[in-house]
């Protein structure tokens, strides 16, 4: 190697690609291997480009520094990459994985048949790539596509790093805008934050600046206005109070308050938001999410005024039957509340684990089924339909499934087009948000019975509203709560330390020596609890349980960040789990390494794909010729292209929020004092009963005090209950 003096004196190197370590496609930031002329060995480059791969030709301009742990590197302050015009430059380059269809062999096979006009080529004269051994005429059609899109993604993600925003999402504009991406974002770039999901408003509106929207516009002030709305609803409320979202959007976009309260009243107006007096407040709603209320409280006290319509049946003899047919037999609550379910339209029973809420319901479906009465069963997640199916058995279907749900059309069952059913009954109604309720309840038969179970203790749904709760607080519906817990479950510690929580009390915990379904493992520092949940996982459960690490164990934790975060023990887990074993069985997107055979998590409803936020699931193949990763989830392997990965999140460790609706043999569950914010009762009871052999949880024993006696929740903004009274004036 020459000899360099390391200075901060500007230096220019120019080069050859040969191998890209890594490239965030976010920041653009990127770690490439460069051969350079003069150097013997390659060039460790350091710089941010929009997009980057091997084999492309490089001019940078920076200095060189000496990296502790590297070694010698050249830190580009400009970085700009142009089209190889080496055979070698060219064969790396589409054997790069840039083009889906042409990985490493294919390349060769294509610079060898035409040498340096194999580009243009496949830009110009595609129909000769048919004659070179093993492409056909469809291999021939996809690498034509993906070279188009290539380019054409190239120029988004230049034009959006030219803007300061991250280019990862470019592959999702442009598959929803086409070739007209760069102009659709420079005519009104707040699509990008209501289209393209990861996109959010203030990426869009540092784009609008640039492109010269003005900052008080109508546009800008309406776009965040709705941004800051959609946000609520992630967070669980149906509206937010006037003069909140005006101040909240006025600081956002630092505009005078006056310019935002003109902007809502015209909203209103045009109807595009509703105010709504509530209590003596001013609340604004999205129209959908009023109108899915409105629907919801109407539909329910309509039912609650009908008689109900079931054959005659003798109750206690259909209960004596049923104990007959099963075994089972109904405590004094269970029978009170099958009583009930006869003489209304609609019911609800809630109660927590073990106390037989699912012998409940198997005991109505056998003795109503033996009636020739047509009965449904659903619930929010494929696992909560899969387990209650199991339970009473008789099938049972997601609710989106049940309302036969189609990409781009949205649900097929509705007013029009009912289910066909005497008696539906909806499991885990807690994980049910306002919007799919109101979806559900257009469904519903005018003669149909409603019966609605759930755990009112556990988290609310993810999505708006807290509609379990508002129900039965709106005391409106007949209810009944579940308390006793049945002798097979008492000998749960689980299930006896669930109910311990969710009364305020500390679990109870074994005696040492004692095995148990329930322990506590005290740390103090959350660098010992992070090293004792990786023992536990990855050793100690499995030798003494005999338990899967991967497939058996889940660690639940409060929150993303920190050192007892999703992030931080996703990567230890899976590094003491599954470490890598060839850079080929890996990919980098979104921030993330995927490696093959790694735990990963749905993070929303793909129905095109048939897999919904919260299936789990095991990478099972990534091939990086085709971009394509194979994951393995309960319904089958689903294929995922490269750009789908923002859709998955590695899942050794899930927040207790992302295991709502699902069971697991062994739960492990931090708790530290850094999750002060977290630490409610609701929260810790949710994980808790997410165990179905084993709960362990580690850390600190007044982290859990501070939990348990925390019964406050997060007020959310609704109106169910009030319309539930008819106390709302507009």
């Amino acid at each position: 190697m020459n000899k360099l003096n390391i200075t901060s004196k500007s230096d220019s190197i120019s080069g050859l690609i040969e191998r890209v370590t890594y490239h965030d496609e976010n920041s653009g930031f990127s770690v490439l291997q460069v051969k350079v002329k003069g150097h013997r060995n390659l060039v460790s480059v350091i710089g941010h480009a929009a997009g980057i791969s091997a084999g492309e030709w490089i001019d940078a301009r920076g200095v060189w520094k000496q990296n502790r742990n590297y070694g010698l590197q050249f830190e580009a302050n400009e970085l700009k990459s142009s089209p190889p015009s080496s055979l070698d430059g060219i064969a790396k380059y589409l054997g790069s994985g840039l083009i889906k269809g042409i990985g490493p062999v294919y390349a060769k096979k294509l610079v060898a048949r035409f040498g340096k006009q194999v580009l243009d080529v496949i830009e110009n004269h595609s129909a000769k790539l048919e004659t070179v051994e093993g492409i056909g005429p469809g291999r021939r059609k996809k690498i034509k596509v993906a070279w188009n899109e290539q380019k054409a993604v190239r120029d988004i993600m230049i034009f959006l790093h030219s803007h300061g925003v991250g280019t990862s999402k470019a592959v999702k504009i442009f598959k929803t805008y086409g070739d007209d991406s760069i102009e659709v974002i420079r005519k009104n770039p707040f699509v990008l934050a209501k289209d393209i999901h990861g996109i959010g408003f203030m990426s869009a509106d540092k784009i609008a600046l640039q492109v010269g929207i003005p900052k008080e516009s109508r546009e800008r002030v309406e776009a965040c206005i709705n941004h800051i709305l959609l946000e609520a609803t992630q967070d669980g409320h149906c509206a937010l109070p006037r003069e909140q979202l005006i101040e909240k959007t006025a600081n956002m976009l630092n505009v005078p308050d006056n310019i935002v309260t003109e902007t809502l009243t015209a909203m209103n107006t045009e109807q595009t938001v509703s105010f709504e007096n509530i209590d003596g407040a001013i609340m604004v709603f999205h129209p959908g999410l009023s109108n899915a209320e409105s629907y919801i409280a109407g539909r329910i006290l309509g039912l609650i005024n009908l008689p109900p319509v079931y054959p005659n049946i003798d109750i206690q003899k259909a209960m004596e039957w049923f104990q007959t047919k099963t075994g089972k037999a109904l405590s004094p609550s269970q029978q009170e509340a099958f009583t009930c379910a006869f003489d209304n339209r609609v019911v609800i029973l809630t109660g927590g684990p073990g106390v037989g809420k699912t012998t409940w319901v198997q005991a109505l479906i056998t003795v109503l089924s033996a009636k020739k009465v047509n009965c449904l069963l659903c619930a929010p997640t494929g696992r909560a339909a899969k387990r209650l199916a199991e339970a009473t058995g008789h099938p049972a279907k997601t609710i989106h499934r049940l309302l036969e749900f189609q990409p781009n059309r949205g649900f097929t069952r509705n007013e029009k087009y009912p289910l066909e059913c005497n008696l539906l009954v909806v499991d885990e109604m807690s994980m049910v948000d306002i919007l799919l309720f109101h979806k559900l309840l257009r469904a519903l038969p005018p003669d149909a019975h409603l019966v609605m179970v759930g755990d009112a203790d556990q988290l609310p749904s993810v999505g708006p509203g807290s509609l379990l709760k508002d129900l039965i607080d709106s005391k409106r519906v007949p209810c009944f709560r579940l308390s006793q817990i049945f002798r097979q479950a008492a000998g749960s510690h689980i299930i006896v330390n669930s109910h311990r929580i969710n009364n305020g009390q500390m679990p109870e915990l074994p005696e040492n020596g004692v095995t148990s379904d329930f322990y506590f493992i005290e740390r103090k520092e959350p660098e010992a609890i992070l090293n004792t949940v990786i023992k536990v996982v990855s050793e100690r459960i499995p030798q003494r349980f005999g338990l899967d690490p991967t497939a058996d164990i889940q660690v639940l934790t409060p929150m993303n960040r920190g050192i007892l975060g999703t992030r931080t023990l996703n990567e230890t887990l899976r590094n003491s789990l599954n470490p890598e074993t060839s850079p080929e069985s890996s990919i980098h997107r979104y921030g993330w390494a995927f490696r093959i055979n790694d735990k990963v998590i749905q993070t929303e409803n793909n129905y095109n794909k048939d897999v919904f936020n919260g299936d789990i699931g095991i990478i099972r193949d990534i091939d990086n010729t085709e971009q394509t990763v194979y994951i393995k989830f309960e319904s089958g392997i689903v294929e995922y292209e490269f750009s789908d990965l923002d859709q998955v999140l590695p899942a050794y460790a899930i927040t207790i929020h992302k295991s709502q609706g699902s069971e697991f043999p062994a739960v492990v569950i931090p708790i530290d004092t850094s999750h002060y914010v977290m630490l409610q009762r609701n929260l810790i009871y949710t994980a808790v009963t997410r165990g179905k052999q084993l709960v362990v949880l580690i850390g600190k024993p007044s982290a859990m005090a501070i939990a348990v006696r925390n019964a406050k929740t997060q007020k959310r903004f609704t109106a169910l209950i009030n319309r539930m009274h008819g106390s709302i004036n507009s």
